[in-house]
């Protein structure tokens, strides 16, 4: 059994490739795209957790944050940050996300932080 259905969405396709691997061979089912287009699919499934970079190119993260709220409110967001952006990461944090990381991201931080935030998902079922 999976420990939990994640989507990943960066414009950096190497990351995105690279954080899908490590999640699923660590027990996850991820999945990862490079822009907000073909997320529409997967928020209307039983999605876990999504880690958003908040500095997508093709459209703002805080915008897709607060999309994916809309859809479904349940889903706890990881914002990624390539650097401390201070202002975007409180408004994140505002907006609804659970929590945030600066790239580039170490593992077994990022797995801390979607095992605490799925217990929060849990928890508001």
């Amino acid at each position: 059994m999976k420990k939990g259905k994640i989507l990943i969405i960066d414009d950096e396709q190497e990351l995105v490739t690279t954080l899908a691997e490590r999640l699923n061979i660590r027990g996850y089912e991820a999945h990862g795209l490079s822009n907000f287009a073909g997320a529409f699919k997967f928020l209307n499934d039983v999605l876990d957790v999504v880690i958003l970079d908040i500095g997508l190119q093709d459209t703002d993260g805080l915008e897709v944050l607060k999309r994916i709220k809309e859809i479904n409110p349940s889903i706890q967001v990881i914002m990624l940050s390539g650097y401390g952006d201070d202002e975007r990461i409180n408004k994140s944090l505002q907006l609804g996300a659970f929590d945030y990381l600066i790239k580039p991201v170490e593992i077994e931080d990022l797995i801390s932080k979607i095992e605490t935030a799925k217990q929060k998902k849990e928890k508001s079922k």
